[in-house]
């Protein structure tokens, strides 16, 4: 059971106790009972039930929400028990709401808490209790450690058997929510756009010979977008570490740095002799950090829907590659048995060279099917690179084929967003595939630059060149999609010596 199917619940109790109480004021005939006084407290009890509703909505008030409550519920039965003691019967539902949301801990708080308020209500408004009096607040105090134990018994099952549908459920409700906003997002979800959008701004404040937006990956910044004229990057990203670790604006000589959101910092390094006080800098930064609010807001919203993106296309993937390797792969090995029952004993020695073409056939498309599945589920993780991940697939590829394929790299230690690593090294992969596949030649060659938030990929062979697209060929179509999610630049052209060049580019050209 979900903790929102637990609110309902909580919700229908109050709502049915209402009722309840509501039906024994309009039927109760007790000497010097009047009804106004019963309605007066149903209200009173209708607006601390409204009020607990609404405070369970938010998870920081669910924990003190069912004491507060309890006590409410009390010190209204205490006062209205004479001569309306009916109502009473509203002392079982904070026991049993309190422990249906927070557990036994949570019930047991809120029965305690609805007892002494009851006797402190009564003994404080109503005076001495009468026996019967003292008898019915024990006995629905007594039913409300029942109702409580009830409570706590479905919290603790429905969290030892959570419903495996439930995350599904959220997600579904909350890509809702997400696809009705999406029309109001003026600025969109570019991270690129934005990061770019913050740089102007800050360029247009302070004069920097050395610019860059950063969100963390891990331990270590990424670069979103930079601007450096000639200047070194080390320092504006060993500033922007310590303004990331400290959550403040740090600055250091010429560099400085200043978080500009939740998952964003800023850092930059001013030209020689245009060095400002450091006060003076502080205080223009602190001004541009408000000023800077409402982009850093879209800014981190966009960074985490790429995040939310990755984490879900990385699932597909695997799933695709469980599928394929339990299901397809299987299939088609199966029928390789039965050619080679077949090929045992072939009716005549036509037969034989058919069958033994078509067995090299089926162990041709087993083999890739099962480089397809290694395909989908190679991605770049946390600790590697994306040259590492590229030359790791070079060396499958390689083994596979028998084709030698030559990977280069020059990569800087600053990582690109997980995004942009993320379709680079797909389209390097599928580049890499294409060559192997398709253009009949000896050698492949694959050079990988990063100089983050830039980098270039080249993927070149001595084969055919290009061909005439197939109709049923994706693979050129599919590799542009993913250069344009990601702003990047793709080029693949006939090499004048012979061969096929793909390039994909991501920032200004070198």
């Amino acid at each position: 059971m979900s903790p929102q199917q637990s609110l309902r619940i909580a919700l229908v109790a109050r709502c049915f106790m209402l009722v309840v109480l509501g039906a024994n004021v309009v039927v109760t005939s007790e000497e010097g009972f009047d009804r106004s006084d019963g309605f007066l407290a149903l209200a009173a009890l209708a607006t601390v039930w409204a009020l607990a509703t609404l405070a369970e909505q938010r998870s920081e008030l669910r924990v003190f929400s069912p004491v507060v409550e309890g006590a409410a519920v009390g010190v209204i039965c205490g006062v209205s028990v004479t001569p309306f003691t009916a109502i009473l019967l509203a002392l079982v539902l904070p026991p049993f709401v309190a422990a249906l949301l927070g557990g036994p801990r949570t019930g047991a708080l809120a029965l305690a808490a609805t007892l002494a308020a009851v006797v402190f209500g009564a003994l404080t408004v109503v005076g001495p209790l009468t026996e019967a009096q003292g008898l019915a607040i024990f006995t629905w105090g007594l039913a409300g450690l029942g109702f409580g134990l009830i409570g706590a018994f479905v919290h603790v099952n429905a969290r030892a058997n959570p419903d495996p549908l439930a995350p599904y459920r959220d997600a579904q409700r909350l890509l809702r929510q997400l696809i009705d906003l999406s029309d109001d997002l003026s600025s969109g979800l570019e991270v690129t756009t934005l990061a770019g959008t913050v740089l102007e701004e800050v360029g247009d404040a302070v004069p920097t010979e050395s610019l860059a937006v950063y969100a963390p990956r891990g331990d270590v910044l990424v670069p979103l977008a930079a601007r450096h004229h000639g200047a070194d990057r080390t320092d504006t990203e060993s500033v922007s570490a310590l303004a990331w670790a400290g959550r403040e604006t740090v600055i250091r000589d010429r560099a400085f740095a200043l978080p500009v959101g939740d998952s964003t910092v800023l850092g930059g390094v001013v030209p020689p002799g245009t060095a400002r006080e450091q006060d003076e800098l502080r205080r223009t930064l602190d001004a541009l950090r408000e000023r800077l609010a409402p982009t850093a807001l879209q800014l981190d919203t966009a960074v985490l829907f790429a995040d939310f993106r990755d984490a879900a296309s990385a699932d597909v993937r695997k799933r695709l590659a469980r599928e394929m390797h339990d299901g397809v792969a299987q299939d088609i090995a199966s029928l390789g048995y039965l050619v080679d029952a077949l090929a045992a004993a072939p009716a005549n020695e036509k037969q034989g060279r058919q069958l033994a073409v078509l067995r090299d056939r089926i162990t041709a498309v087993v083999a890739e099917v099962r480089q397809s599945v290694l395909t989908l589920r190679t991605s770049i993780g946390e600790a590697e690179s994306l040259g590492t991940a590229i030359g790791s697939v070079a060396r499958h590829l390689s083994d596979a084929s028998q084709i030698p394929i030559q990977v280069t790299l020059d990569e800087q230690a600053a990582r690109l967003r997980p995004e942009v690593e993320a379709e680079l090294f797909r389209i390097a992969q599928e580049a890499m595939n294409n060559a192997v596949k398709h253009a009949r030649c000896t050698v492949i060659e694959v050079h990988c630059e990063v100089h983050a938030p830039d980098a270039v990929i080249t993927v070149s062979d001595d084969g055919r060149g290009l061909q005439p697209g197939r109709a049923d060929s994706h693979g050129l179509a599919i590799m542009r999609e993913r250069a344009r999610l990601v702003g990047a630049e793709l080029t693949i052209d006939n090499r004048p010596e012979g061969g096929l060049c793909v390039a994909v580019r991501v920032g200004p050209a070198r």
